[in-house]
């Protein structure tokens, strides 16, 4: 397989690049906490204390946590090698980013504020983004590869 010659990565498909790279940083730091409260005994022993549905939920989380780290590095590592397929993923990737922040205002013990500070930066990048990956035209010349 060869690969079309495109235009390169630059202008306003930065702004995206560097959306997806801070996801990715996020998500990774996200996994190394979870990893490092696995390594500790004392978990464990709150996970037991509490009940099934936390434990549940916990877990859910976790592996919600990884998914969409595989899927952000993925997604990263296609959007360098400039796919075709790289504009319909990044849509679902941010709609999937709105829904995580959705469930995380709705059910996560934090304050009100917090939650709305952590739902406003996914839903201003869908409503920025979605538009541009569908209708740009340097979107459109840049990702050519199959």
């Amino acid at each position: 397989m060869t690969a079309t010659p495109a235009e390169r990565i630059g202008g306003w498909l930065l702004a995206p690049l560097a959306w997806l790279l801070v996801a990715l940083l996020s998500t990774s730091l996200a996994l190394l906490l979870y990893t490092s409260a696995l390594m500790s005994p004392q978990t464990f022993a709150t996970l037991r204390a509490q009940g099934v549905l936390s434990i549940v939920m916990w877990f859910a989380t976790l592996l919600f946590a990884v998914g969409m780290w595989y899927y952000t590095l993925w997604l990263t590592i296609a959007f360098f090698k400039r796919r075709r397929m790289v504009p319909k993923h990044y849509i679902i990737w941010l709609l999937i980013s709105v829904l995580l922040a959705v469930k995380a205002f709705a059910f996560s013990p934090v304050s009100d504020d917090l939650a709305l500070r952590q739902l406003l930066f996914p839903l201003l990048a869908a409503a920025l983004l979605v538009p541009y990956f569908k209708r740009s035209t340097r979107v459109k010349n840049t990702f050519v590869n199959p």
